[in-house]
Order: C-alpha cells, then structure tokens, then sequence
C-alpha cells in the first residue's frame, strides 16, 4: 500500500460510519471489485466524450481563464 493510500485511510477512520462506506463502496468500484455492472452510457453521452477525445486529440483545450470561469459560476 502505498503512503498516500495509507493517509486516506487514516484520515477515513475519523468519518462516520455511513460515510467510511461511502468510500469504501467508491474504492471497490475504482478497483474493479464491486459486485456493481458498469452503468452504460446514453448516446449523448457517447457522443459527448467522442466530441471531447476528438478535441484533445486536435490539442483543443479550455484556456486557464475559460476554466476560472466555470469554476466562478459553480461557486468553486
């Protein structure tokens, strides 16, 4: 295990209950061993990240004005 994965653990032991499981259920999924099937993706949403990959493979990407902004507008 790795140090930083130790610290998150840690840091995880002072959280309720509820919320360990949260994690919990969120780091089997990431690794691959929840007992959880993929959630498949809508046509839009397909489409969507084509249109993304495309755009970075074309090496279009948002400015570091265009991403403050979005992160003003969600109160990030």
């Amino acid at each position: 295990m790795t140090k930083l994965l130790e610290q998150a653990v840690e840091a995880a032991r002072n959280l309720s209950p509820d919320e360990q499981d949260d994690i919990a259920r969120m780091v089997l999924r990431l690794a691959g061993t929840d007992d959880e099937p993929p959630v498949p993706l809508t046509p839009d949403e397909q489409a969507a990240i084509a249109t993304s990959k495309a755009a970075a493979a074309r090496g279009e990407f948002a400015t570091d004005e265009q991403v403050r902004a979005v992160w003003a507008k969600h109160g990030l």
